[in-house]
């Protein structure tokens, strides 16, 4: 058992796996002129990167597969799903998205394994200050669209076996893009699948329950903020800085935004149940329904991105004041565990900002969508 963890933990293993997709070091191919890519500029400065991508095909497969787990997708997922397709399925698949995240990013803190180095060829920096174990884009591959088709599969009528196949084929693509781009072991992968699988048993289900109390009970908000906060507050000490808290904190405050977004529709008499019973048939939309469609994703992405844009930096400011802080020389220094006012200001901004973003997302702007008379009809029958 053992010497399966070390095969699985090596870094061999990892580099054998890029090379069989192509990806090999410089200094062992001759006559590179005609290759894809060789001695590509590093994500950071100015450093160049000896190595060479003999297959455009798996190269862009992957670079689009890692992209499924990061920032962006969750920004433009995430909103589309709830202005487009159902708000009750995506209160839980937020909710399960959150937790999931949140222990496989305190466990990577906790257990602090490296990512993988020589002879691994390294094609993407962006995480190279995160620990490893365990692969978050694995857990993200699976708890997000597995956990889409677990709520869906009685509320509508489709093709569920096909649906299933292709949530595989995202999660394989997302696992296999984290070993080609240099950033895990075999070993990183597995355990976070296998992590999500054990986790989701319990939490599909209770979250499912959840989701109605959180949306009934008055106090929700009162323990949603103070419960969020608390495990930001108390997020595992990994004994140097890396971005894993910052980004946690943008998870679950997107969350808390959303869940409390949704308790306002309910609690002001908003958001009642449909009179009809699922499951419901899915319907091609007509040419209006597209246009509102693109209208809304359109009026609320910019929404979002000035939020974003603007938000962060209000916050930034307003919190260097409140901690008596020159803005300009906090901004300026390392990120480090010591410099605790950076990270303060840096993590309160990310909660508040991320939290209205979340808000805005189940809440405001379905508020403007429905004043504007562009709302998606079944979105506040969604309980």
């Amino acid at each position: 058992m053992k010497n399966l963890i070390q095969q699985l933990k090596s870094a061999e293993q990892v580099a054998a796996i890029q090379s069989y997709f192509g990806v090999v070091n410089a200094s062992q191919v001759n006559g590179i002129s005609n290759e894809f890519e060789t001695n590509r500029k590093g994500d950071k400065g100015h450093k160049f990167k000896s190595y060479v991508v003999k297959n455009k095909f798996w190269y862009w497969l992957f670079y689009i597969g890692t992209a499924l787990g990061d920032e962006p997708f969750y920004a433009s997922f995430i909103p589309f799903w709830f202005w487009n397709v159902d708000g009750a399925v995506g209160r839980r698949v937020v909710l399960v998205w959150s937790v999931v995240m949140y222990i496989g990013q305190g466990i990577k803190d906790v257990v602090q394994w490296p990512r993988p180095g020589a002879p691994v060829i390294r094609l993407h920096d962006k995480w190279a200050l995160e620990y490893g174990m365990p692969s978050t884009h694995a857990m993200v591959g699976v708890s997000i669209p597995f956990s889409v088709i677990l709520y869906t599969m009685n509320r509508y009528v489709y093709n569920v076996p096909l649906c299933f196949l292709l949530a595989l084929t995202w999660c394989t693509i997302i696992c296999l893009s984290r070993l080609y781009l240099g950033m895990h072991t075999v070993l990183d992968v597995i355990v976070g699948l296998l992590l999500t699988v054990v986790l989701m048993i319990p939490l599909v289900p209770v979250v499912d329950h959840l989701d109605h109390y959180l949306m009934t009970n008055p106090t929700s908000p009162l323990i949603l903020l103070v419960s969020s906060i608390v495990i930001i507050v108390y997020y595992p000490n990994s004994g140097k800085w890396t971005p894993t808290r910052g980004d946690t904190t943008m998870v679950i405050s997107v969350c808390v935004g959303i869940l409390i977004g949704s308790w306002l529709n309910y609690q002001t008499g908003e958001l009642s149940p449909s009179e009809l019973t699922p499951p419901y048939p899915i319907m091609w939309p007509s040419f209006l329904m597209v246009g509102c469609l693109i209208l809304r994703s359109f009026i609320g992405y910019i929404f979002i991105a000035l939020i974003k844009t603007y938000g962060e930096k209000l916050c930034f400011s307003f919190m260097c004041a409140l901690l008596r802080q020159d803005e300009i020389n906090l901004k300026q220094l390392a990120h480090s565990l010591q410099n605790k006012h950076k990270t303060i200001a840096e993590l309160a901004s990310k909660y508040i900002i991320c939290s209205l973003i979340g808000l805005s997302i189940t809440y405001n702007l379905p508020q403007l969508f429905k004043f504007l008379r562009i709302e998606r009809p079944t979105f506040f029958t969604e309980i």
